[in-house]
């Protein structure tokens, strides 16, 4: 390897150890499992905030969406990131303080926990089609974080992919393991930090290459659709689009994911003090809009970078992937400090990947060892050995997210856009029903969990392949989201109401929140 290449592998693993090292001292801390799976509810507004945002940019914040963006222009990235940013609001708003209160009132730690618990399911039926469902979407999920390293270390250094992507998996693997909830969001904190200075150092290196953004701009008007928010440009083919009313609704849809997905609503459960979420809330709302702003203009920047032959001519979006991992290697040229700029960028790129398979394989691991065998099966273990199996259970799933992601080819945007489909339609519609509706019952959030995410499957494989480019061809989280909630409120009303406990609890609830 040259000089810059061992300076930019040095910068990534000074950040590596520093995560590691994180793990380790967090581990000290975690007595029980409740400690390792939500922290002893013990986190302060700024590492909530920042650790639910990196956990749910992952790597298509620095690797998928500025490649939608760079090959297919600002429609359909746009779009995403406005869905996404108005969700990221909402989400915080309505949600996050009512299920912070209502988990802790009812001692839940997970979300197949507080399912169990909000509709007094004894017989654990909705844990465990909870934690399932968390399971098959999870482990794809990982495994394209797990992918997003491989392709990283692959394209920067000419290794094997196998190798680059194992030996990223077992630093995550290692760091989540012993330091568990904790671990996890602090690394996360320092992760979104990294991201931030990736992202901002990215773009002023690219505006300085190529003339300033009047030029850029200048490029990419000449090509028809490509800065029309409802057009679109495929730069593979050469070829313009036509983004409508339907496309823009249905992408607009990711908003709707944030409502189901677990390790974002973890977060919510873990703050120390809920009063506190009004400033997780703007920190977390204004990081998002920035980072995605960024993001795209970094795309829109990496075609001016491709005609310039700064970059390589890209096939499609899922080879674009590369894209900053190519910005750097192309800045490591210029000398050791800007070959160490060049590895922060690297890190920024790998924080943004483990930050959410960290806090992926940690909700996946409490399904297994906490929901499934400790509730729905009922084995009684000791504190010792319950955290002895929650760690067994992140190292299993490891195994399999590492055996999915063995094929280099996979796109991380559309693995990412698949399971979050799957949380948002099963989980979603769920979750706000039993925050603002005493009438939803076991029997409805059973059917509307089950619906949803049957759904999502149905309408991704059978649906949009029988019907592509027609007005079904549409994400599948909006007609999946839109079953799901349909189904939970009509099964609750036709079925019996829920016990008066189950309401009366609702009710003390809902005056503790009045009187905050």
């Amino acid at each position: 390897m040259t000089t810059a290449l061992w300076i930019i592998l040095a910068a990534i693993a000074l950040y590596m150890i520093i995560m590691l090292a994180i793990g380790f001292k967090s581990a000290q801390k975690n007595k029980s499992s409740s400690d390792f799976f939500l922290g002893g509810r013990k986190l302060g507004p700024f590492v909530t905030a920042m650790s639910a945002e990196a956990s749910d940019m992952s790597g298509w914040l620095l690797m998928g969406l500025p490649a939608v963006a760079m090959m297919g222009g600002l429609a359909e990235a746009s779009w995403t990131a406005i869905g996404l940013a108005i969700g990221t609001y909402i989400n915080w708003l309505i949600v996050a303080k009512r299920l912070r209160v209502y988990s802790s009132k009812i001692d839940a730690f997970t979300l197949p926990d507080f399912f169990a618990k909000r509709f007094g399911d004894s017989k654990h039926i909705l844990t465990t089609v909870a934690a399932l469902f968390i399971i098959i979407f999870f482990i794809p999920y990982t495994a394209s974080g797990f992918a997003a390293c491989g392709k990283l270390f692959s394209t920067l250094f000419g290794i094997d992919y196998m190798v680059a992507m194992i030996v990223s998996a077992a630093v995550i693997i290692l760091y989540c393991t012993f330091g568990g909830f904790l671990a996890v969001s602090t690394t996360d904190f320092i992760q979104s930090i990294v991201m931030t200075i990736a992202l901002f150092v990215v773009l002023g290196f690219t505006e300085g290459i190529t003339n300033g953004f009047g030029t850029v701009f200048s490029n990419v008007s000449q090509l028809d659709g490509f800065m029309d928010l409802f057009r679109g440009y495929d730069v593979a083919s050469g070829t313009a689009g036509s983004y409508g009313a339907l496309p823009v609704v249905s992408t607009l849809a990711w908003g709707l994911g944030y409502f189901g997905m677990p390790h974002i609503l973890l977060r919510f459960m873990a703050i120390e003090d809920e009063n506190k979420l009004k400033t997780s809330r703007r920190v977390a709302s204004i990081w998002v809009v920035f980072s995605m702003g960024i993001a795209i203009t970094i795309g829109v920047v990496g075609y001016s970078l491709m005609q310039q032959g700064i970059l390589p001519v890209y096939e499609n979006a899922s080879a674009a992937e590369t894209i900053i991992v190519d910005i750097a290697k192309y800045l490591s040229k210029f000398g050791w400090i800007p070959a160490f700029t060049g590895g922060i960028i690297l890190a920024g790129i790998l924080a943004s990947t483990m930050s959410t398979a960290d806090s992926q394989l940690l909700a996946a691991a409490s399904s297994i060892s906490q929901n499934l065998v400790q509730e729905t099966f009922k084995v009684k273990l000791s504190q010792k050995k319950s955290m002895v199996l929650a760690r067994g259970s992140v190292i299993i799933i490891s195994i399999i997210a590492v055996f999915l992601a063995r094929d280099p080819s996979s796109s991380v945007f559309r693995i990412v856009s698949f399971a979050w489909a799957g949380f948002g339609a099963a989980f979603g519609p769920v979750i706000l029903c039993a925050l603002f509706w005493k009438r939803t019952n076991k029997i409805g959030a059973i059917a509307g969990m089950i619906s949803g995410g049957a759904m999502v499957f149905f309408w991704k494989f059978v649906i949009r392949s029988a019907f592509a480019g027609s007005v079904l061809d549409i994400y599948e989280l909006l007609p999946a989201f839109i079953l799901g909630l349909v189904v939970t409120i009509v099964v609750s009303l036709v079925t019996k109401a829920p016990d008066e406990s189950i309401t009366a609890e609702f009710e003390a609830v809902k005056k503790q929140l009045k009187a905050k």
